[in-house]
């Protein structure tokens, strides 16, 4: 009697807070699942089954444009309407027929190899006609066609985040829609349609995996028949068309998977060697994608029925879902198929640029003395330059005999072992992402600090070479012009306008940034060069190539293809560099855009040419002291901005984590605090002291990166809780 008193009481508080909190939270939701739910009938068309099947998840997953409402607490709430969505139709019996019977239709009638082996999976054979096909979809998105359950399943779930709140859902929460909407002859129908997928699946991985550009980058080399693409087909359909439960076959199917994604990661150590084809980038990750939805089909279909296979379910649905929206991303498409290129540019950029580095005293001198050869030769080109913008040619004739001028120049310059200012940041900033993912031990940063403070000592000693010789060079070369043709190089209103052009005040530090920019773009249209030298394999074909050979010998002929591997990316930097210069701020003016170059070694010439044809009365003027600080902010703006393009480039390409940079950002500054002679001249071998300061200062800045790291997750944990 007690006990039976204690179940009564308890019933009766559970219906007493049961129906508040049930009035409280879902009051709202009483007519709209009445007016949506008797929108059902089993007996309208494809297209209104599926339009309610669409209004029917944008109600359970609508969430207003502004809300206090974390996402947590979001992915609850549309578990509660689910939930309180199910509950209502077992309290309404007759509904709950007609919403049943419309379910169990569409999917009846729905076909899915679509969903299975298509959404979001390439479609095209190519990258670009993938990038353009992704750019015609998000102007003009498919519409749900008659009888097709992918866009049928894309439309109900037009959100990434979906798919969160989908995988938190509980088994019973599955179970029960499972039971509202499927049966046995469903399950049995799109088991079928899961088989026919993955054989389709399978024959687009041997399409590619037996392809000619694909088998030449094995090794070792095998017969067709012998290779693991071929026997995954086999062995696929072994399972496929035996029995059940062949626990034998599954195993044997799952392991060709494997291989066959080893296979790909063959290719890209290949590709990584010999350069990278973004075209068989794409075809990799194409492959790559069509393999793991393979697996999880199997997976899928391994479920002993489909009740009990709720969780496998949920796993694909979750996988359509975050797969979709990823390939309707024309971003995810060129980050993931360039991201292998732009390693390859780093790698190479940063091998190229090594002897740019200035580790030590003799480097540093080294460097000073190549640089003050560039100056040599920039003071030449700069002169040139005058004339060229003297002689008043159309704009466009005038770029291209500029860039022919810088072109020869630079390549005079790489030619005799100079340096040219600023140049270098573009091409070495890069060998600073070699060791980011060394970042794990103090030791690690510590290497990374010294190829810092490294790096910028070359900067400044290319900056100091190359303008402690262009500005006495072209004092020299102008009081000689002087003196040959008795008139100075500039008239006196060219000089002062020229003066005023270089002033800190204006526009200035906006060019430099855009030389900056230039300076970077050279850089990487000489990482492309080498990428495509490499890829095309020109070494061989010029050394080996018949009539090069008969003409100069075999060894002559190995000799120039050697010398022109190793010269190509600075050939092209330099050439393209020259055109940039040249002819950019002529195609902007063409679009009347105002813009020019500002190059500090350029300037500094251009700036002595000035002074020099004023006389010396100039040094005491205003504009010529606000012409020096405009220098100043040339350089230091050309080389900040190309050597930041450069380094954004190598971070994008190793994928270094926001804490990584924020570590590394933290010890730059507080070596800089410390020491920060290091990073403008070389120095002596520290003591033990600094060497002691410098250390400890790398530990804290670790240790108070991984509290920080800390204190992140904790407030993620809290917030998840």
């Amino acid at each position: 009697m007690k006990i039976s008193f204690l179940r009564i009481c308890a019933v009766w508080r559970r219906f007493r807070r049961g129906a508040l909190r049930h009035h409280t939270d879902h009051s709202q939701y009483l007519p709209q699942i009445e007016s949506l739910m008797r929108r059902a009938d089993p007996d309208a068309s494809w297209h209104a089954r599926a339009n309610w099947m669409i209004d029917l998840a944008d109600w359970i997953r609508r969430e207003p444009k502004v809300s206090l409402l974390d996402n947590g607490e979001w992915r609850r709430v549309k578990h509660q309407r689910i939930r309180f969505l199910l509950d209502w139709l077992d309290g309404n019996r007759e509904v709950k027929q007609g919403v049943q019977a419309t379910l169990r239709k569409t999917l009846r009638e729905a076909t899915g190899p679509e969903l299975f082996s298509a959404t979001g999976l390439p479609r095209e054979s190519a990258f670009f006609s993938e990038l353009s096909e992704r750019m015609v979809k998000l102007i003009l998105p498919r519409p749900v066609g008659q009888q097709d359950l992918s866009t049928l399943f894309t439309a109900m779930f037009p959100d990434e985040s979906d798919a969160e709140w989908l995988l938190e859902l509980d088994s019973k929460t599955l179970s029960r829609l499972w039971k509202l909407g499927g049966d046995d002859g469903i399950a049995h129908g799109y088991r079928q349609q899961i088989d026919e997928a993955m054989l389709y699946l399978v024959t687009m991985v041997i399409s590619v995996g037996i392809s000619p550009a694909f088998r030449q980058r094995l090794e070792p080399r095998m017969p067709l028949l012998a290779t693991p693409f071929m026997s995954l087909r086999r062995e696929l359909e072994n399972y496929l068309f035996g029995s059940t439960k062949d626990e034998a076959g599954l195993r044997s199917v799952r392991m060709l998977l494997a291989v066959c994604q080893a296979q790909t990661d063959k290719i890209y150590a290949h590709l990584d060697e010999y350069g990278v084809s973004v075209g068989l980038v794409y075809h990799v990750e194409r492959m790559r994608a069509h393999l793991v939805r393979i697996a999880r089909l199997l997976d899928l279909r391994g479920a002993p029925h489909a009740e009990a296979g709720s969780g496998q379910v949920q796993a694909v649905l979750v996988d359509l879902i975050v797969a979709h929206h990823r390939r309707s991303s024309v971003r995810e498409l060129v980050n993931r198929s360039f991201s292998l290129l732009a390693r390859k540019m780093v790698e190479r950029n940063a091998n190229h640029g090594e002897h740019y580095i200035a580790r030590d005293r003799n480097e540093y001198r080294a460097m000073l003395r190549a640089a003050m050869l560039g100056g040599f030769i920039t003071a030449f080109t700069a002169l040139a330059k005058l004339g060229i913008t003297g002689l008043g040619l159309a704009h466009f004739f005038e770029g291209v005999f500029l860039s022919i001028n810088f072109a020869l120049s630079f390549l005079i310059i790489t030619a005799i072992g100079g340096v040219l200012a600023t140049k270098q940041p573009a091409v070495t900033a890069p060998a600073l992402a070699a060791q980011m993912g060394e970042l794990d031990t103090v030791e690690g940063l510590r290497e990374l600090l010294a190829r810092i403070a490294a790096l910028l000592r070359s900067q400044a000693a290319a900056v100091f070479g190359n303008l402690l010789a262009v500005a006495p060079v072209v004092i020299i070369l102008s009081f000689a012009a002087l003196f040959i043709f008795g008139k100075p190089l500039m008239g006196p209103e060219k000089a002062q306008a020229t003066i005023n052009s270089l002033s800190i005040v204006g526009v200035t530090p906006l060019f430099a940034a855009f030389t900056g920019i230039l300076l970077w773009l050279a850089s990487l249209m000489a990482g492309f060069a080498d990428n495509w030298f490499a890829l095309r394999r020109l070494r061989e074909s010029i050394a080996h190539h018949r009539r090069l050979v008969h003409a100069l010998g075999a060894h002559r002929a190995e000799r120039w293809a050697h010398w022109l591997e190793h010269n190509v990316s600075s050939i092209v930097g330099n050439v393209s560099l020259a055109i940039l210069l040249g002819m950019m701020p002529v195609i902007a003016q063409f679009f009347g855009l105002p813009l020019d170059v500002r190059h500090v070694t350029l300037s500094t010439a251009t700036l002595a040419a000035a002074v020099s044809s004023l006389g010396w009365e100039a040094m005491l003027t205003p504009q010529f002291w606000l012409a020096c600080a405009g220098i100043i902010a040339i350089g230091l703006v050309n080389v900040g901005v190309a050597f930041s393009c450069a380094l954004a480039l190598a971070l994008r390409a190793r994928d270094v984590p926001k804490r990584v940079r924020r570590l590394v950002f933290r010890a730059v500054l507080r070596r800089f605090t410390l020491t920060p002679y290091i990073f403008f001249w070389p120095t002596k071998p520290e003591s033990p002291a600094v060497i002691e300061a410098e250390e400890a200062a790398d530990e804290q800045a670790a240790k108070e990166s991984e509290e920080q790291e800390r204190a992140e997750k904790k407030i993620v944990f809290q917030r998840d809780d």
